[in-house]
């Protein structure tokens, strides 16, 4: 082997080494700023902005939150006729979404978890299932694709959509 040959070696070598540390820094995958939670009605809207994911990678995210929805029934006159006609139901709710980081290792984006529903929960006829009250605690959002999470501003929301009229 010729010192020509030995020094392009070296040389070629010390290049991947350095192009591979430079990717390994380039994705340190973390949340920039607040993650925000918003009502928008009686759902949460859950954004953030994530970066350090390196240029055009796929990253897989999972919003959740622990919820309590009260539906109740009510009449074509606005009434709830019978106090016993509602339910609540509590839960883990959640959505995921699968986005692109693009050419800046950036991801900027929302997902929208909605309240559990009422399951099996029906009105008498002539009456009207309606959420009443909802709220979330513990909203968070969680890369899965690289286990980051970070919990949300607020943490807990709450709406209260509708309230039985007194007598």
């Amino acid at each position: 082997m010729t010192s020509h040959t030995r020094v392009g070696l070296l040389c070629a070598t010390a290049t991947l080494i350095l192009g591979l540390a430079v990717s390994a820094h380039a994705q340190n995958a973390h949340f920039v700023g607040k993650v925000t939670a918003t009502l928008q009605g009686t759902d949460v809207q859950v954004c953030w902005k994530e970066a350090g994911l390196g240029d055009t990678q796929t990253i897989d995210y999972v919003a959740s939150a622990d919820a309590t929805a009260t539906y109740v029934c009510v009449n074509h006159g606005g009434q709830c006729p019978n106090a016993a006609n509602k339910i609540t139901v509590f839960g883990p709710v959640t959505a995921s979404g699968t986005f692109a980081s693009g050419k800046n290792g950036n991801i900027t984006a929302c997902l929208v978890i909605e309240p559990p529903g009422p399951g099996d929960f029906t009105c008498p006829g002539g009456q009207t299932r309606t959420l009443a009250e909802v709220g979330y605690t513990n909203v968070s959002i969680t890369d899965t694709t690289n286990g980051v999470e970070q919990d949300a501003v607020p943490v807990n929301v709450s709406a209260t959509p509708f309230v039985c009229p007194g007598p």
